[in-house]
């Protein structure tokens, strides 16, 4: 893929740092100039990805969490959300509506139920260093984008 910005974040795996990742991609998404409503979308999404690198990759510890995204001449916003955890042993069951392998703790099992519902494309891959990957595409409205490294793209 030809990204014309990218840009990775790496930070503690703290709860408040969701916040942080969530605005911090918005942030940089807003260069292509997206609706309110596909902000909001991507925003949900990556608060999803990393809560679930918080609560489930690191359970006892705290650990990295890496966010990439990348920005295409075409409008597309490529995302991953990595960990080097302890994994997701059934990326199939995890995907299922309600599943939590956390239930004592009042998670409603609906995390990658949601990023699939605000994003175009969710895929899930294992971490060569053990751990998850979480890609996620959303394709922006075709409109004019603002300036993009000083250009009107």
């Amino acid at each position: 893929m030809n990204y014309i910005n990218e840009m990775t974040l790496t930070f503690d795996s703290h709860s408040i740092n969701e916040g942080f990742a969530r605005s911090a991609v918005a942030a940089f998404c807003v260069q292509l100039n997206p609706t309110l409503d596909e902000i909001t979308d991507i925003k949900t999404a990556v608060s999803e990805a990393v809560t679930n690198c918080v609560v489930h990759a690191y359970p006892k510890s705290v650990g990295k969490i890496t966010v990439w995204v990348g920005l295409t001449k075409t409008r597309e916003i490529d995302i991953k959300v990595m960990d080097n955890g302890v994994g997701i042993p059934d990326f199939e069951k995890a995907r299922e509506p309600f599943y939590t392998t956390k239930p004592n703790e009042e998670r409603a099992g609906m995390g990658f139920t949601v990023m699939e519902s605000f994003m175009d494309n969710v895929n899930l891959s294992r971490n060569e260093n053990g751990g998850v990957i979480v890609e996620m595409t959303k394709s922006l409205e075709r409109r004019r984008a603002v300036m993009v490294g000083g250009e009107n793209d």
